[in-house]
Protein backbone atom coordinates (compact mmCIF):
# COMPACT_ATOMS: atom_id res chain seq x y z
CA UNK A 1 0.00 0.00 0.00
CA UNK A 2 1.49 3.69 -1.04
CA UNK A 3 2.57 5.15 2.10
CA UNK A 4 1.56 8.63 2.54
CA UNK A 5 2.86 11.28 4.86
CA UNK A 6 0.53 14.32 5.68
CA UNK A 7 2.57 17.60 7.27
CA UNK A 8 -0.12 19.86 8.62
CA UNK A 9 0.04 22.25 11.67
CA UNK A 10 -3.50 22.16 12.25
CA UNK A 11 -4.77 19.11 13.55
CA UNK A 12 -8.40 18.78 12.49
CA UNK A 13 -7.03 19.59 9.25
CA UNK A 14 -4.44 16.64 9.28
CA UNK A 15 -7.17 14.19 10.90
CA UNK A 16 -9.69 15.26 7.92
CA UNK A 17 -6.63 14.43 5.25
CA UNK A 18 -5.23 11.50 6.72
CA UNK A 19 -9.07 9.85 7.22
CA UNK A 20 -9.81 10.56 3.49
CA UNK A 21 -6.63 8.93 2.08
CA UNK A 22 -7.06 6.08 4.27
CA UNK A 23 -10.92 5.99 2.58
CA UNK A 24 -9.03 6.21 -0.63
CA UNK A 25 -6.77 2.74 0.35
CA UNK A 26 -3.56 4.46 1.18
CA UNK A 27 -1.90 4.38 4.55
CA UNK A 28 -1.77 7.88 5.83
CA UNK A 29 -0.41 9.29 9.26
CA UNK A 30 0.43 13.17 10.32
CA UNK A 31 3.21 15.08 11.78
CA UNK A 32 2.73 18.70 13.03
CA UNK A 33 6.15 20.07 11.88
CA UNK A 34 8.81 20.25 9.61
CA UNK A 35 11.18 19.15 12.06
CA UNK A 36 9.51 15.96 12.73
CA UNK A 37 8.50 15.61 8.74
CA UNK A 38 12.30 15.60 7.90
CA UNK A 39 13.05 12.27 10.17
CA UNK A 40 9.64 10.86 8.62
CA UNK A 41 9.74 11.25 4.96
CA UNK A 42 12.51 8.97 4.08
CA UNK A 43 9.72 6.29 4.78
CA UNK A 44 6.97 8.00 2.99
CA UNK A 45 6.00 6.91 -0.74
CA UNK A 46 4.51 10.66 -1.21
CA UNK A 47 4.64 13.41 1.05
CA UNK A 48 2.02 16.00 1.75
CA UNK A 49 3.29 19.49 2.89
CA UNK A 50 1.65 22.11 4.35
CA UNK A 51 3.25 25.43 3.43
CA UNK A 52 2.12 26.90 6.34
CA UNK A 53 4.40 25.06 9.19
CA UNK A 54 5.23 26.47 13.19
CA UNK A 55 9.17 26.15 12.77
CA UNK A 56 9.94 25.70 9.03
CA UNK A 57 8.98 27.66 5.92
CA UNK A 58 7.15 25.24 3.87
CA UNK A 59 8.80 26.08 0.85
CA UNK A 60 12.62 25.58 2.02
CA UNK A 61 11.12 22.08 3.69
CA UNK A 62 10.04 21.31 0.08
CA UNK A 63 13.10 22.08 -1.02
CA UNK A 64 14.99 19.85 1.67
CA UNK A 65 12.96 16.80 1.05
CA UNK A 66 13.38 17.57 -2.71
CA UNK A 67 17.67 17.81 -2.17
CA UNK A 68 16.97 14.05 -0.17
CA UNK A 69 16.08 12.06 -2.68
CA UNK A 70 13.57 12.18 -5.15
CA UNK A 71 10.11 10.76 -3.08
CA UNK A 72 7.06 12.25 -4.94
CA UNK A 73 6.04 15.50 -2.91
CA UNK A 74 3.27 18.08 -3.02
CA UNK A 75 2.61 21.39 -1.31
CA UNK A 76 -0.63 22.29 0.24
CA UNK A 77 -1.52 26.30 1.03
CA UNK A 78 -4.59 27.51 2.27
CA UNK A 79 -4.78 30.54 0.40
CA UNK A 80 -4.73 30.57 -3.60
CA UNK A 81 -1.97 32.02 -4.30
CA UNK A 82 0.08 32.33 -7.59
CA UNK A 83 3.19 33.05 -6.11
CA UNK A 84 2.99 30.42 -3.17
CA UNK A 85 2.55 27.81 -5.81
CA UNK A 86 5.42 28.70 -8.31
CA UNK A 87 8.06 29.30 -4.99
CA UNK A 88 7.05 25.59 -3.97
CA UNK A 89 6.94 23.91 -7.34
CA UNK A 90 10.44 25.89 -8.14
CA UNK A 91 11.71 24.65 -4.76
CA UNK A 92 10.82 20.87 -5.61
CA UNK A 93 7.46 20.24 -5.52
CA UNK A 94 5.76 17.84 -8.05
CA UNK A 95 2.63 19.91 -7.67
CA UNK A 96 0.89 22.51 -5.40
CA UNK A 97 -3.11 22.21 -4.17
CA UNK A 98 -5.69 24.31 -2.13
CA UNK A 99 -7.06 22.56 0.50
CA UNK A 100 -10.37 24.46 -0.37
CA UNK A 101 -10.12 22.36 -4.08
CA UNK A 102 -11.61 19.82 -1.88
CA UNK A 103 -10.25 15.86 -1.84
CA UNK A 104 -11.78 14.92 -4.70
CA UNK A 105 -9.54 17.35 -6.90
CA UNK A 106 -6.40 16.58 -4.25
CA UNK A 107 -6.88 12.90 -4.55
CA UNK A 108 -6.83 13.14 -8.54
CA UNK A 109 -4.21 14.98 -8.47
CA UNK A 110 -1.97 12.36 -5.85
CA UNK A 111 -3.07 9.59 -7.73
CA UNK A 112 -1.81 12.04 -11.42
CA UNK A 113 1.87 12.72 -9.13
CA UNK A 114 2.30 8.97 -8.12
CA UNK A 115 1.53 7.98 -11.79
CA UNK A 116 4.53 10.12 -13.50
CA UNK A 117 6.79 9.31 -10.62
CA UNK A 118 5.99 5.61 -9.84
CA UNK A 119 9.02 2.92 -10.83
CA UNK A 120 7.44 1.64 -14.20
CA UNK A 121 7.85 -2.29 -12.58
CA UNK A 122 4.80 -3.53 -14.73
CA UNK A 123 7.55 -3.96 -17.06
CA UNK A 124 10.28 -6.34 -14.69
CA UNK A 125 9.79 -10.14 -14.63
CA UNK A 126 8.40 -11.90 -11.55
CA UNK A 127 10.59 -13.07 -9.14
CA UNK A 128 10.44 -17.04 -7.68
CA UNK A 129 12.73 -18.06 -5.39
CA UNK A 130 10.42 -20.71 -3.93
CA UNK A 131 8.74 -20.58 -1.97
CA UNK A 132 8.74 -17.07 -1.76
CA UNK A 133 7.19 -15.24 -5.63
CA UNK A 134 7.87 -11.30 -6.22
CA UNK A 135 5.18 -9.70 -8.82
CA UNK A 136 6.17 -6.54 -9.61
CA UNK A 137 3.14 -6.45 -12.37
CA UNK A 138 0.83 -6.80 -9.06
CA UNK A 139 3.35 -5.66 -6.40
CA UNK A 140 2.74 -8.63 -4.44
CA UNK A 141 4.84 -10.76 -2.30
CA UNK A 142 3.64 -14.42 -1.58
CA UNK A 143 5.76 -16.69 0.31
CA UNK A 144 4.24 -20.52 0.55
CA UNK A 145 1.09 -19.13 -1.22
CA UNK A 146 0.29 -17.06 0.97
CA UNK A 147 0.18 -13.17 0.44
CA UNK A 148 2.82 -10.93 2.76
CA UNK A 149 1.28 -7.78 3.53
CA UNK A 150 4.67 -5.26 2.40
CA UNK A 151 4.36 -1.26 2.10
CA UNK A 152 5.58 0.40 -1.30
CA UNK A 153 8.76 0.57 -0.13
CA UNK A 154 9.15 -2.45 1.21
CA UNK A 155 8.23 -4.39 -1.78
CA UNK A 156 10.83 -1.92 -3.98
CA UNK A 157 13.46 -2.80 -1.65
CA UNK A 158 12.53 -7.03 -1.14
CA UNK A 159 12.54 -6.81 -5.48
CA UNK A 160 15.82 -4.62 -5.70
CA UNK A 161 17.81 -7.50 -3.30
CA UNK A 162 16.12 -10.55 -5.23
CA UNK A 163 16.72 -9.32 -8.88
CA UNK A 164 20.55 -9.63 -7.68
CA UNK A 165 20.09 -12.33 -5.61
CA UNK A 166 23.92 -13.25 -6.25
CA UNK A 167 25.50 -9.97 -5.21
CA UNK A 168 25.67 -7.40 -2.44
CA UNK A 169 24.43 -4.28 -1.85
CA UNK A 170 25.70 -1.47 -0.29
CA UNK A 171 23.19 0.09 1.90
CA UNK A 172 24.14 3.57 -0.96
CA UNK A 173 23.43 1.51 -3.67
CA UNK A 174 20.25 0.61 -1.62
CA UNK A 175 19.08 4.11 -0.93
CA UNK A 176 19.72 5.31 -4.19
CA UNK A 177 18.13 2.52 -6.00
CA UNK A 178 14.67 2.66 -3.49
CA UNK A 179 14.89 5.95 -2.61
CA UNK A 180 16.59 7.64 -5.10
CA UNK A 181 18.85 9.02 -2.22
CA UNK A 182 22.43 8.79 -0.30
CA UNK A 183 21.28 11.29 1.98
CA UNK A 184 22.26 11.05 5.93
CA UNK A 185 19.03 9.31 7.27
CA UNK A 186 19.59 6.04 5.33
CA UNK A 187 21.40 3.21 7.76
CA UNK A 188 18.42 3.70 9.77
CA UNK A 189 15.56 3.72 6.80
CA UNK A 190 17.12 0.60 5.48
CA UNK A 191 17.95 -1.16 8.75
CA UNK A 192 14.13 -0.39 9.95
CA UNK A 193 12.79 -1.89 6.30
CA UNK A 194 15.14 -4.46 6.33
CA UNK A 195 13.93 -5.66 9.88
CA UNK A 196 10.33 -5.47 8.80
CA UNK A 197 10.15 -7.54 6.20
CA UNK A 198 12.41 -10.33 8.04
CA UNK A 199 9.24 -10.18 10.42
CA UNK A 200 7.04 -10.26 7.90
CA UNK A 201 8.64 -13.36 6.19
CA UNK A 202 8.93 -14.77 9.18
CA UNK A 203 12.93 -15.42 8.96
CA UNK A 204 16.05 -13.22 8.96
CA UNK A 205 17.69 -15.63 6.73
CA UNK A 206 15.78 -14.18 3.42
CA UNK A 207 17.45 -11.04 3.98
CA UNK A 208 21.07 -11.77 4.92
CA UNK A 209 23.95 -8.61 6.86
CA UNK A 210 27.08 -8.80 5.44
CA UNK A 211 28.34 -7.30 8.21
CA UNK A 212 30.44 -3.25 7.26
CA UNK A 213 29.38 -3.92 3.66
CA UNK A 214 25.57 -4.00 3.18
CA UNK A 215 22.29 -7.06 2.51
CA UNK A 216 21.90 -9.40 -0.19
CA UNK A 217 19.71 -11.82 -0.73
CA UNK A 218 19.35 -14.98 0.72
CA UNK A 219 20.05 -17.99 -1.72
CA UNK A 220 17.77 -20.78 0.37
CA UNK A 221 13.94 -20.85 2.60
CA UNK A 222 15.69 -23.31 4.74
CA UNK A 223 16.90 -21.54 8.22
CA UNK A 224 20.84 -21.92 8.05
CA UNK A 225 22.45 -23.20 11.27
CA UNK A 226 24.44 -19.26 11.15
CA UNK A 227 22.23 -16.33 9.85
CA UNK A 228 23.59 -12.90 10.73
CA UNK A 229 20.65 -10.74 11.24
Amino acid sequence: MTNVLVVERNASAADAMVSALRRQGYTAHSVDTGARALRMCGDADLVLIALELPDIDGVELCRSVRNGGDTPLIAVTDVDDELARVLALKAGADDCVVTAWGFREIGARIEAVLRRTRPRTALLDAISLSPLHIDPRTRQVHLYDELVDVTSKEFELLYTLAATAETVLTRRELMAKVWGSDWAHSSRTIDTHVSSLRAKLGSSCWIITVRGVGYRMGHTPHVPKACVG
